[in-house]
C-alpha cells in the first residue's frame, strides 16, 4: 500500500508537469509559482480520493465518500505515528482549508486564463461588445461563481459529519451563489443597454425603463428565494404572504407605483425618446430629453438648467413633442405684418407699370390684368368706379411675399407656402406668412425668419403700404416739430 508521502510527492511531480504544459506557454511564471501552491494539496485531496477508489471502497453518496476519505487519511497517518480523529477538528480544518484552495486555484485558472482569453477574442470579433462587458466586469462576475460552486461542491464533505455547520456553509453559499448571479444579470444588463445606445437603438425606442424593470424584477426575486433559503422554507410561502400586504405597499408607495406604470407606457407607446425636443409648461420644461427611467424623466432646457418630471405627469397631461418637426426637415414659420388700414388703396395704371420691373410680380400681374379687363369689358355699359375691377397695393403686396417665398433657397419648397390675411384688428390688418424653412436647426430658422421680415418691412413702402404701429413719445415730437416749421415758414 503506498505511503502518504509518496502521494504527496506523486502529487508534486504531477503539479509541476501541468504548470510546465499550461503556465509556461503564457509567459507568466509569477502567476505559475503561486498557482503550483495551490494547487499542490487540492491534487494531493483528489489523489487520495481516486486511491480510496482503487482500493475497493464502493461510495454510494457524499456521506460515505466524506467517511472512507477520512478513515483512509486517518489510517496512513497512524501508520507514521500521528495519532488523528477520523472526525476530529484538524482533519476537518484540514478539509476545509484544501476546499478553499480549490476554489481559490479554480478562480484563478478561470479568471487568469479563460476571461482573458475571451476578452482577447471578443475584442477582435466585437469591439464595443468587449468593451461593454469589460465596464461592468460581466465575465469577472461569472468567473466568482465557479469558486462558489467549487466550495459548494467540497464544503459539505469537509463538515457534513457536523449538521449545524453544514447548515450554515450551505445557506452562505447558497445565498452568495444566488447574489452574485443577480449581480452579474445586473451588470449584463447594463452592458446590453449601452450597446443598444452605441447602436442607436434607444433613439427609437429607450430600453433602460425596461432594463430597469427586468432588474427591478430580478431583485425582488432574489429577495424572495434569498428569504426561502435563510428559512428553509418554499419561495410560495412567501409570496402568499405578500397578499396581505399588498394594500399597504401600494398606499405607501403610490406615486412610485404610478411612475413605475407610466414609466412603461412611455416606452411601449414611444411618447418620447432619447434627445426629443419636448416642451411641458406645467412644469418649465422645454428642452431635450436627457434619460428616461421608469419613474422620471430628465430633461434639459435651452438655457442649460435641468428639470426632472415625474413620469406619469407627462401621460396625465399634455406636452408637445417638437421631434416630428426635426424629423420633417422643415421648420415652420408662422408670423404676421399689421398692416396699418388707412395705407389700402387701389393702384393706377403708372403704379401697376411701374411694379411691372419687379421680375418675381410680372407673371401675377399679367395675368391678373387679363382678368380685370375681361371682367371690365363685360361692364363696359356701366363704367361706373364702382363696377370696375382694379388691383390693389395690399393684394399685390400679398403676391408679392408669396412669390418672394417660393423663389426663396430657404424656405422648404415641397411644404405648404401661404400668405393670408386675417380677421382685422384694432392694430390693422394681419397679413400672416405661414412657410418653412428647410433647416430645422434653431439659429438657421430664426436667421431666415428675421432675413426674410427686414425685407418685408422695408420694401412696404414701395407698394405704398405702411406696418401698423402704436403712437409714441418720439411721434408726438414729430408731429410737434412740423407744426413748429409750418408756422415758420407761413
Amino acid at each position: 500500500m503506498l505511503n502518504l508521502y509518496y502521494i504527496a510527492a506523486y502529487t508534486l511531480f504531477l503539479n509541476n508537469k501541468f504548470l510546465d504544459c499550461w503556465i509556461k506557454p503564457v509567459q507568466n511564471k509569477e502567476m505559475g509559482s503561486r498557482i503550483s501552491g495551490f494547487l499542490t494539496p487540492v491534487a494531493c485531496l483528489f489523489l487520495i480520493s481516486s486511491y480510496s477508489f482503487d482500493s475497493g471502497y464502493i461510495l454510494e453518496d457524499d456521506i460515505l465518500l466524506d467517511h472512507h476519505i477520512r478513515t483512509f487519511i486517518s489510517e496512513k497517518l497512524s501508520a507514521v505515528g500521528i495519532n488523528s480523529d477520523p472526525y476530529g477538528i484538524e482533519l476537518t480544518t484540514v478539509f476545509i482549508l484544501a476546499s478553499l484552495t480549490a476554489a481559490a486555484v479554480s478562480y484563478l485558472i478561470v479568471h487568469h486564463l479563460i476571461v482573458r482569453s475571451v476578452n482577447n477574442v471578443l475584442q477582435k470579433a466585437n469591439k464595443p461588445l468587449a468593451e461593454s462587458l469589460a465596464k461592468y466586469d460581466v465575465l469577472e462576475k461569472l468567473s466568482l461563481l465557479i469558486p462558489i460552486m467549487v466550495l459548494d461542491v467540497f464544503i459539505p464533505l469537509a463538515v457534513g459529519h457536523y449538521d449545524w455547520l453544514a447548515a450554515i456553509f450551505d445557506r452562505i453559499l447558497s445565498i452568495s451563489i444566488l447574489v452574485i448571479f443577480v449581480w452579474m444579470i445586473f451588470a449584463l444588463l447594463d452592458a446590453m443597454n449601452d450597446i443598444a445606445t452605441f447602436k442607436g437603438i434607444t433613439k427609437r425606442m429607450p430600453i433602460k425603463s425596461f432594463v430597469q424593470l427586468i432588474k427591478l424584477f430580478t431583485f425582488f426575486v432574489g429577495v424572495v428565494v434569498s428569504m426561502s433559503i435563510l428559512a428553509n422554507e418554499s419561495p410560495v410561502i412567501f409570496l402568499s404572504g405578500l397578499g396581505v400586504a399588498t394594500g399597504f405597499v401600494m398606499l405607501v408607495f403610490k406615486d412610485t407605483i404610478l411612475g413605475f406604470v407610466a414609466g412603461i407606457q412611455l416606452s411601449a407607446n414611444r411618447m418620447i425618446s432619447l434627445n426629443d425636443w419636448i416642451q411641458m409648461d406645467a412644469y418649465g420644461a422645454n428642452g431635450t430629453v436627457e434619460e428616461i427611467s421608469l419613474t422620471t424623466v430628465k430633461v434639459r432646457n435651452f438655457d442649460n438648467t435641468v428639470s426632472m418630471l415625474p413620469a406619469y405627469a407627462l401621460v396625465q397631461n399634455a406636452f408637445i413633442n417638437w421631434q416630428g418637426m426635426s424629423d420633417s426637415g422643415g421648420r415652420r414659420i408662422k408670423r404676421s405684418v399689421n398692416v396699418d388700414v388707412t395705407s389700402i388703396r387701389f393702384l393706377s395704371d403708372e403704379e401697376v407699370e411701374k411694379l411691372k420691373s419687379i421680375r418675381i410680380l410680372r407673371q401675377y400681374i399679367y395675368e391678373k390684368s387679363r382678368d380685370i379687363n375681361e371682367y371690365n369689358e363685360e361692364m363696359s355699359d356701366e363704367p361706373t368706379f364702382g363696377n370696375l375691377r382694379q388691383m390693389t397695393n395690399l393684394g399685390i403686396f400679398r403676391a408679392y411675399i408669396n412669390a418672394y417665398l417660393k423663389a426663396n433657397k430657404d424656405i422648404h419648397q415641397y411644404m405648404l407656402i401661404m400668405v393670408r390675411q386675417l380677421e382685422p384688428t384694432p392694430e390693422g390688418i394681419p397679413l400672416q406668412v405661414y412657410a418653412f424653412t428647410n433647416n430645422t436647426d434653431w439659429a438657421y430658422y430664426e436667421g431666415v425668419q428675421a432675413d426674410l421680415f427686414d425685407h418685408i418691412y422695408s420694401i412696404m413702402p414701395l407698394f405704398g403700404l405702411r406696418p401698423y404701429q402704436m403712437f409714441t413719445s418720439h411721434d408726438a415730437r414729430q408731429i410737434g416739430l412740423e407744426q413748429v416749421t409750418s408756422k415758420n415758414a407761413q
